[in-house]
């Protein structure tokens, strides 16, 4: 038997059976029966989200993928982003700039050095493509993180803006509290579940992909550098995680 008709029979006899799943089956024109969906998978890690495992865990992941990773309260932030921002080249002008979404907290931008131009993009004012690709690096927050597959999710929420601007910039800069970070893919879709309806964006280190002789190449869609900021929840005041 091929792998095709092995995959063939297991749907076949899957859809076959008897439940009360959401699988269709049935005659056409009938209406379809139901079947269960065997669900044995693990629904949760060992390690609590936010524990100190499942954030080395995350770190481990990123430096992998060739991120850059800063654990930072929330005191030493604005410091980090403005010196990582400070020694971008300029795209277009003179002057080095960023682009942020309506909701970012604030004071991230505190200690931005005075040559630095911000740029705010929100859908009543969307900024570009064009635009966007002039910025030297865009500034987000995240909606959750997965440790073990070092995979960052932004949903859309004002603080974290359209997915244009996270995707067009050659640099992103995110920061992901450590309360945010889950250990399994399970626990990051029920965090996501919550807002089923926003746009999601799943990052797994910069944009890279490789051609068929496995040469890597970094920026191709999307960030070719993606720094990440680990700020703990006792610090991380004062921002909504809704």
């Amino acid at each position: 038997m091929s792998a095709r008709e092995d995959v063939l029979q297991r749907i076949r006899a899957a859809l076959g059976q008897p439940g009360a799943g959401t699988t269709p089956a049935g005659r056409v024109g009938t209406a379809p029966a139901a079947v269960e969906v065997p669900r044995e998978y693990r629904t949760a890690g060992d390690d609590a989200p936010g524990s100190e495992a499942v954030v080395e865990q995350l770190v481990d992941r990123l430096e992998d993928y060739r991120a850059h990773v800063h654990r930072v309260t929330a005191d030493e932030l604005p410091a980090v982003v403005a010196r990582l921002v400070g020694e971008l080249a300029p795209v277009s002008g003179a002057r080095p700039s960023v682009v942020v979404p309506p909701g970012l907290e604030p004071r991230w931008l505190d200690a931005l050095p005075s040559d630095v131009v911000v740029h705010r993009d929100s859908p009543d004012a969307p900024m570009t493509a064009v635009q966007l690709d002039e910025m030297s690096a865009v500034l987000t927050a995240a909606r959750v993180a997965c440790s073990e597959t070092g995979t960052i999710v932004l949903d859309g929420e004002p603080d974290q803006g359209r997915r244009a601007i996270s995707l067009v910039p050659d640099v992103h800069l995110c920061v992901v509290r450590t309360d945010q970070v889950v250990q399994t893919v399970p626990e990051m879709v029920r965090r996501l579940a919550d807002h089923p309806e926003r746009p999601q964006t799943w990052i797994s280190g910069p944009s890279a992909t490789s051609d068929i002789e496995l040469d890597r190449v970094e920026g191709v869609h999307g960030p070719r550098t993606l720094h990440v900021f680990l700020p703990t929840i006792d610090d991380a005041t004062g921002i909504d995680d809704n």
